[in-house]
């Protein structure tokens, strides 16, 4: 298995585009030509660092290098140099590709590194493109801080939750021509991203973000595009709907992973797309993706969990069981393990990862807390930050929120919330003083809450930090 030649294994495949902000690709050229210039042999059989400073670039470099690398190493955008070396080390990193001048590399002894021109210098390819190795991919996670940790998996795993399952698609998803075009917020050299980016690779086309790119500027570009398949966290999709631009873009299948989709946004989502699929996915680097929920409610069915008699319960392929309140997973999409001198084991004796996010059961129906690390200590009493935000994000004039500790010299902490307001609420003509909002977003809290978690501070802000991975930037992070 090899991703060229998954991608052009089907006789009826149609041509697709890779698209940036700046630049795009027919894929279908990618049979002739390369990016890297008389390189591409230079790195057969070789463990290869991708560090790219464009998405499209490091994109091209998977598609090129899948199946002649022994194995790639898929660096973030927001890699700290600091860690470069141990990155390096760890791996085995014997050659790099990259699309800027950076000194770090040429400080790496016995490093090679092959200049990449990108996508806008493609050149012609001296032979047919042929599979030598079964490539393995290592993924970093952590974010950015610490040390990453490196994730190893092969195409086999990243894509065990895609090939042999079609494309989530109902009548009508296509466009005129029958095209299949993803777009996504996130950048693909995360977990999600990459999730989608290898979707759109064997499915059609796919539109990404930029960076630093607008949500007005991004959804113009989807629109004209004509995408019909949307990934991004929820909080890259609260983002969208404060933008105004939501509405430029009509696609047929909408999807959310990466944090919590809490009632609130589903429900914003499928007013705003009425004609779209609505479906939230659970995955993490290391586990792979659990499952995907298309009924229009948060967390999901208890009937994917087993029962109390049974040591798991089976979704296709995918075993989940909750020990502890906490998920498990065991799947042909688990990675294989992490790198390193003294790293921790990934799988349990019995194979299941612990995906380390927190469950309740409530009504038949299994429901997101958060990770344990996140927890409020409020005088001995555990609040989950997330159950409150769900609560204060139902509110009719809350967009977004994010709940977070605040010392307090009786109880230790606090619940303190940061509040986002929506522009405009349904049936509303115009918004309540603040004064008003805070005390009918803590009486909501009330109805709602044990007295432990209500906020006793609510600060309205204009916005939230969002990190490079899509998500709400906690102080635990």
């Amino acid at each position: 298995m090899w991703l060229w030649g998954l991608m052009t294994a089907s006789p009826g495949r149609r041509s697709g585009v890779l698209q940036g902000p700046r630049a795009a690709i027919d894929l279908a050229d990618l049979a002739v030509s390369t990016s890297l210039h008389g390189s591409l042999e230079n790195l057969r059989g070789r463990c290869v660092l991708i560090s790219t400073q464009d998405a499209l670039s490091a994109g091209l470099m998977l598609i090129e290098l899948d199946g002649v690398a022994r194995r790639i190493v898929l660096c973030t955008p927001d890699l700290s140099p600091e860690h470069l070396a141990y990155i390096i080390g760890t791996a085995g990193v014997e050659a790099c590709v990259t699309d800027a001048a950076d000194p770090a590399f040429g400080r790496m002894p016995r490093l090679a590194v092959s200049s990449l021109q990108g996508p806008r210098s493609l050149v012609a390819l001296h032979g047919e493109r042929r599979a030598s190795h079964e490539t393995e991919w290592v993924l970093l996670t952590s974010g950015t801080t610490g040390v990453p940790k490196l994730v190893l998996h092969t195409l086999a795993t990243l894509t065990s939750a895609i090939c042999g399952c079609p494309t989530p698609a109902t009548a009508g998803t296509t466009d005129s021509q029958g095209a299949i075009v993803w777009s996504t917020f996130y950048d693909i050299r995360r977990y999600g991203g990459l999730q989608i980016f290898l979707r759109a690779m064997l499915s059609g086309s796919l539109v990404l973000s930029g960076p630093d790119e607008p949500v007005p500027d991004f959804l113009g570009r989807a629109a004209t595009a004509r995408i019909t398949h949307i990934s991004g966290t929820p909080s890259h999709w609260r983002r969208a709907l404060m933008s105004g631009a939501a509405a430029r873009i009509a696609p047929r299948y909408v999807r959310l992973s990466g944090e919590i989709a809490d009632q609130a946004i589903l429900d914003s989502l499928r007013a705003t797309y009425p004609e779209a699929r609505v479906a939230h996915a659970f995955a993490t680097t290391e586990a792979g993706v659990a499952f995907e929920i298309d009924d229009g409610l948060g967390g999901f069915p208890a009937r994917l969990i087993a029962a109390p008699d049974e040591s798991q319960a089976h979704t296709g392929d995918v075993e989940l069981k909750v020990e502890n309140e906490t998920l498990h997973i065991r799947s042909p999409g688990n990675a294989l393990r992490y790198l390193g001198e003294g790293a921790p084991a990934l799988k349990a004796a019995d194979g299941f990862v612990n995906a380390g996010d927190r469950v309740e059961l409530k009504d038949g129906r299994y429901h997101f807390l958060g990770r344990r690390g996140g927890i409020v200590n409020v005088g001995g009493l555990k609040v989950h930050p997330e159950e409150v935000e769900a609560v204060i994000n139902a509110h009719p004039w809350v967009r977004m929120s994010l709940v977070k500790p605040r010392r307090n010299p009786i109880t230790g902490a606090v619940v303190a919330a940061d509040v986002v307001l929506a522009g405009a609420a349904h049936g509303a003509r115009e918004r309540p003083s603040e004064e008003a909002l805070r005390g009918d977003i803590l009486e909501h809290c009330r109805r709602a809450l044990a007295p432990h978690k209500v906020p006793a501070i609510i600060r309205f802000v204009p916005a939230l930090e969002v990190s490079a991975s899509g998500k709400l930037v906690r102080p635990d992070a």
